[in-house]
């Protein structure tokens, strides 16, 4: 069974940073997506299973970094120049299923972790 642990949420002002990680069971590729209330869950990254194919989603590119280190297992989500539309719960998902030829369809990921709140402040 897939296990996705997420950490690095937190309360920062508007312009500021966060680091998110996950630490996974094994190596997949794998998608962050977040979602705010009131809202449908949406992409925000993903990242292949070697690390070198990234997406983003256009609301946070040139923004959001992402990187792996498959020896820890481990995927981290750099967000700068935060904004308070950025406020969600985030969250990494294990990618599966290849129906999307990106990784903004929640549906390609099986497993989930149980997120983490990030809230930007302005």
């Amino acid at each position: 069974q897939v296990q996705l642990v997420e950490s690095g949420g937190g309360l920062v002002q508007a312009g500021g940073s966060l680091r998110l990680s996950c630490a996974a069971s094994g190596r997949f590729p794998i998608g962050w997506f977040r979602q705010a209330p009131g809202k449908e869950r949406e992409f925000v990254a993903g990242i292949s299973w070697s690390g070198a194919v990234k997406y983003f989603a256009d609301s946070v590119k040139g923004r959001f970094t992402i990187s792996r280190d498959n020896a820890k297992n481990t995927v981290t989500l750099q967000m700068n120049s935060l904004k308070p539309e950025d406020t969600a719960v985030y969250y990494c998902a294990a990618r599966d299923k290849w129906y999307c030829s990106g990784y903004e369809c929640p549906s390609d990921f099986g497993s989930w972790g149980q997120g983490t709140q990030v809230t930007v402040s302005s």
